[in-house]
């Protein structure tokens, strides 16, 4: 190792898991306030349906972080730290942004809140671009699952702001100062990163833009040659798939089967979320005690199954009991599986270059949500909701299969790049 290298000082796990849990919450926030509390606000002030779908366009920095991660990695702040620094940046002006946002009026100034969401959404991708690199880094190979899946659960759990508390506070206060409000929010994350210590150097970080750019694709793909590289990123593609089009069009899929919009709004809210944070919590806690292999095989199963479950109930109808059960229950899987997954991801990353390789993997994971979800309309006008969830749950398949060579079930915690690394 480089002697720009130190030891990796590794946090306690009370302290690891309340951070991550801080950071998570910092990092999901914007994203819901992009989706949930900007369409509520633009509606509710007269603006047209179309404009307001377009504004789904500024979700596009989740998707395309990875193009600017390098210079994430490249260029540290000064203040605070490689990562830190970057941290405090991107969560004050996200901040700032949101708070200014209700100022303005949305029909005569649209093209104001146009651009105040887009660099809501450019600086709060990037603030999870350097998230996900000080997690990786700052936390010890042992934490990765346990952690990763406490900030899948606090980043679920922000929805509850802009989703619920900001709505409820809009039918008694100005726009103007329900922003101010939520965006106050973000100061959880800010107060986060000022109380952590900035994460100990673990391999010699680029020293050009250049190596920024090249060297962590490099890496990856020499690391065990192109073969494999192709097989990890092809498991990140395909491991979610099936899961990620099964819910696709799971509203319209429930309105269809006859039930009313207050039915399929109480129980997602109360089947669907809550279940979701107890598979990310029992998440937490089992893989404290197995390898993310084993997460990855045992969680993956529970996900595949659970996507049967949208089978069932298109064949038993109009049930609210079995909607309580499908929602519940494929929530909860995909909590477990999304926490496994998550870590897996942090796992494969070298921690060198973990702003540019968590980026990539990250979008990588996202493209299934973003492109093959808007053909799944299609398919199910060709094949009925029945078959269309058979083949989700085929699809579901190559992914598992693919475990057999990049997370074998007897493979151990230290069979990471961390070791290679030594």
């Amino acid at each position: 190792m480089s002697d720009n290298t130190s030891t990796p000082k590794t946090p306690s796990n009370t302290k690891a898991l309340v951070a991550c849990a801080f950071l998570g919450f910092t990092s999901g926030l914007p994203l819901f306030i992009l989706y949930n509390l900007l369409s509520a606000w633009l509606r509710s002030e007269g603006v047209d349906l179309k404009a307001i779908g377009l504004f789904a366009l500024v979700g596009f920095p989740y998707t395309w972080k990875f193009l600017w991660s390098p210079f994430l990695d490249r260029y540290p702040i000064p203040l605070l730290g490689r990562r830190r620094g970057w941290m405090l940046i991107t969560q004050v002006i996200t901040m700032a942004a949101v708070m200014v946002m209700g100022c303005f009026n949305p029909v005569t100034d649209i093209w104001i809140v146009v651009w105040l969401a887009a660099i809501i959404a450019f600086f709060s991708a990037s603030q999870d671009i350097v998230i996900d690199a000080y997690r990786r880094e700052w936390l010890a190979d042992s934490q990765l699952g346990s952690g990763t899946a406490v900030f899948v659960n606090a980043y679920k759990l922000s929805t509850l702001v802009p989703g619920s508390l900001s709505l409820i506070l809009s039918d008694f206060m100005p726009w103007s100062t329900v922003f101010m409000i939520t965006g106050a929010f973000i100061s959880v994350g800010i107060l986060t990163t000022l109380l952590l210590p900035e994460p100990s150097l673990r391999g010699t970080p680029p020293q050009t833009l250049r190596a920024a750019v090249i060297e962590p694709f490099k890496e990856f793909i020499h690391r065990r040659g192109w073969k494999f590289a192709l097989l990890i990123l092809a498991f990140i593609f395909l491991y979610k798939l099936g899961d990620s089009m099964a819910t696709a069009l799971a509203t319209p899929f429930y309105m269809d089967l006859g039930f009313t919009r207050t039915q399929i709004g109480l129980v997602a809210k109360n089947a669907g979320l809550w279940a979701s944070l107890g598979g990310g919590l029992l998440g937490a806690y089992w893989l404290q005690k197995m390898t993310i292999a084993r997460g990855l095989w045992i969680f993956g199963v529970l996900q595949a199954v659970a996507i049967l479950g949208f089978a069932i109930l298109a064949k038993v109808g109009l049930s609210p009991w079995v909607l309580a059960w499908v929602i519940g229950f494929e929530a909860f899987a995909v909590g477990l599986g999304t926490a496994a997954f998550t870590a897996y991801i942090a796992q494969t990353t070298d921690p060198r270059y973990t702003a540019t390789q968590f980026a990539l993997f990250t979008s990588l994971a996202a493209v299934p949500r973003t492109f093959i979800n808007a053909i799944t309309g299609y398919i199910v006008e060709a094949l009925g909701w029945f078959d269309f969830f058979i083949l989700c749950f085929v699809l579901a398949i190559p992914g598992m299969l693919l475990l057999m060579k990049i997370a074998p079930w007897n493979e151990t915690a230290e069979t990471d790049i961390s070791s290679e690394l030594k």
